[in-house]
């Protein structure tokens, strides 16, 4: 995946990442950390649960999009954010399941107050195996300009 600039951007532009596959190991070493809830870590007694099995953490799975993302090049101008909107867990990521990360530009904004950056709003979509949504939010972050553009 390419690595953009602000001035790369346009509304409606869509990156995806690859895949990644989630495993009951890694379901579990991150809830016993992070969210110890008893259908992320405890395989019987998650059989029993509205799930019917283990399932991934929600924060599990926006970290795993977040690394995806990151790992794909999107972000090496990124630098930073100040918002994180409208975050949907849609659906459940079980073992085995493979997620992957759909991002849409939303909008952008050159900052006159800091000519060498840009505002770009992402739509941000972790899907599974089968393209369905799994979990859905929107990043403010702020991405560099090309010097010549900013200058």
């Amino acid at each position: 995946m390419r690595s953009p600039y602000f001035d790369d951007l346009k509304v409606g532009d869509i990156f995806k990442t690859p895949g990644v596959t989630i495993t009951d190991e890694a379901i579990i070493d991150f809830s016993l950390k992070y969210d110890p809830q008893y259908f992320h870590m405890d395989r019987e007694a998650a059989q029993k649960s509205i799930f019917g099995g283990l399932v991934a953490s929600g924060f599990q799975i926006l970290a795993l999009g977040f690394r995806l993302t990151f790992d794909s090049g999107l972000l090496v101008n990124n630098l930073g954010g100040n918002a994180a909107d409208e975050v949907r867990w849609v659906k459940t990521v079980k073992a085995m399941e493979t997620i992957s990360v759909v991002a849409e530009v939303v909008e952008l904004k050159p900052l006159a107050s800091k000519p060498d950056r840009g505002m770009v709003k992402f739509k941000y979509t972790i899907v599974n195996q089968a393209g369905e949504p799994v979990t859905t939010y929107i990043l403010t972050q702020f991405f560099k300009r090309r010097v010549e553009t900013a200058a």
